[in-house]
C-alpha cells in the first residue's frame, strides 16, 4: 500500500501583513500532481488543516476544493484535527461524508478507526485528534495521567496487540523532534510525548512540527509543511512524504520536492551590496527577510529596500552595536523550567517577595486549566 502523508497545511495563514492563500492554492495543485504521478491509495492529513479555529471563507473553500479533487481520484482519506483547528468545525457533516472520507472529531474517549486491505492483508488506521491530558482524564478519571505521555498512552490503550498492521494519524509533539519558530510548543516542554507510546504502530503519521523528520525509527515521522511558514524555515526543503507499507515490519519512506510560488529567503549583506545585487535580478517576489551589516543605520532603509523587494518580511541590523546588545541580555533557558516556576520567578521580581500558599494554589489551578497538566 502506498500512502501520502500530509500535515500542517495551515490554510488561511498570514505572516506579518501577507496572506499565503495564493501560495497554498499553488502548492496544493502540485500535491495533486504528485498524487497523479505516485498513485497512492491512502491520504493522511495529520492536523492543522487550518491556521485558525475559525478559518476564513477562502481557506474553507480551498480545503473543500482539495477534498473534492482527492475524492474524484477515489482515494481513502483520513484527517485528524490539530491544535490550530476547531475539531467540531473540521468534522462538520462527518456522518454524511462519503465512506472513504474520515475526519476525526473531538476526542470522546475512543479512537476513530477504519480498516483497509492490500496484497499483504488488513491495515487498521486510527485517528487521534490533538489532545491535552485534561481531555483524556475526563474519560478515564481513574487513570494516572500527569503528563502528555500518560495521556497518549491511555488514549491508545484500546489498540490491540496483534499482528494486523496499524497506522496512527496524530498531532502531538514527540520528544526529540527538531522544532522551528513557527510551531506553538508549550513552555517548559510540558507537551512532550515519549516515542515509546507508539510501539504498537507500523507507521505513525505525525503533525505539529514543521520540519520533515523521523523520530526514533523510520515509521514514526513528521512529514513537515508543504510551504515555509516562518523565516526560521528558510533553509528547509519542502516536499511531500510517501510511504510504501509492505508486509508487517517492512516499510520505506521517501519524499518528492515541491516548488513554491514564492520562496522564503534570508539576505545578510551591506545595504549597498544588496541594492547592487537586486538591480541585476529580475524576480524579487520571494518573501524576504533582510539583515544589514552596516555599522551606521541607513536612512529610510526599509522603504528603499521595499522598492526592490515588495514582499519584504522584515529588516534588522547585525553590527557591533546589536551584537553587544544581544550579549548583554539576561538569557534564561526557559525550556528547562515549568510555567509554574517561571511565573513564580516573575512574581518575585515584580513584587519583591515570594508567592504565599494561596497564590501558589491559584497559579497551579490556572496552569491545569490552560495546559491540562500539573505544573
Amino acid at each position: 500500500m502506498k500512502i501520502l502523508h500530509l500535515s500542517d497545511l495551515h490554510l488561511g495563514k498570514r505572516y506579518n501583513e501577507y496572506s499565503f492563500i495564493e501560495d497554498q492554492e499553488h502548492i496544493l495543485k502540485q500535491v495533486l500532481q504528485r498524487i497523479d504521478e505516485e498513485k497512492p491509495q491512502l491520504v493522511l492529513i495529520a492536523g492543522d488543516v487550518y491556521d485558525r479555529s475559525i478559518p476564513s471563507e477562502e481557506a474553507v473553500r480551498l480545503f473543500d476544493e482539495f477534498l473534492v479533487q482527492l475524492l474524484d481520484r477515489n482515494l481513502e482519506i483520513a484527517v485528524s484535527s490539530g491544535n490550530h483547528d476547531s475539531a467540531e468545525r473540521l468534522a462538520f457533516g462527518n456522518r454524511i461524508f462519503p465512506k472513504n472520507l474520515h475526519i476525526s472529531s473531538v476526542y470522546r474517549g475512543k479512537l476513530e478507526t477504519f480498516r483497509m486491505q492490500d496484497a499483504h492483508g488488513d491495515v487498521d488506521v486510527y485517528l487521534l485528534p490533538f489532545v491535552k491530558p485534561a481531555h483524556v482524564k475526563a474519560f478515564f478519571p481513574e487513570a494516572e495521567i500527569t503528563s502528555y505521555t500518560d495521556a497518549i498512552r491511555v488514549a491508545l490503550q484500546e489498540v490491540p496487540q496483534d499482528s494486523v498492521r496499524k497506522i496512527l494519524v496524530a498531532h502531538q509533539f514527540v520528544t526529540g523532534a527538531m522544532k522551528s519558530e513557527s510551531e506553538e510548543i508549550n513552555v517548559g516542554t510540558l507537551d512532550n510525548v515519549d516515542v515509546n507510546v507508539f510501539d504498537a504502530f507500523d507507521y505513525v503519521a505525525l503533525g505539529h512540527i514543521h520540519r520533515a523528520q523521523s523520530i526514533g525509527r523510520e515509521g514514526i515521522r513528521y512529514c513537515g509543511t508543504v510551504l515555509k511558514y516562518n523565516i526560521s524555515e528558510a533553509n528547509q526543503e519542502k516536499s511531500v512524504c510517501f510511504v510504501n507499507l509492505e508486509e508487517k515490519g517492512n516499510l520505506s519512506v521517501y519524499s518528492r520536492p515541491l516548488q513554491p510560488k514564492r520562496d522564503m529567503v534570508k539576505i545578510e549583506k551591506h545595504f549597498e551590496q544588496i541594492l547592487q545585487d537586486a538591480r541585476k535580478q529580475q524576480n524579487h517576489e520571494d518573501y524576504t527577510y533582510i539583515t544589514l551589516n552596516d555599522e551606521q543605520e541607513v536612512p529610510n532603509a526599509f522603504q528603499r529596500l521595499r522598492e526592490y523587494f515588495p514582499n519584504i518580511l522584515g529588516m534588522a541590523y547585525n553590527n557591533t552595536r546589536t551584537r553587544a546588545e544581544k550579549a548583554d541580555l539576561d538569557t534564561v533557558i526557559i525550556e528547562e523550567k515549568s510555567p509554574y516556576d517561571l511565573v513564580k520567578e516573575l512574581f518575585q521580581k515584580m513584587n519583591g517577595q515570594s508567592m504565599n500558599q494561596e497564590q501558589s494554589a491559584v497559579l497551579r489551578d490556572s496552569i491545569e486549566q490552560v495546559w491540562g497538566n500539573q505544573a
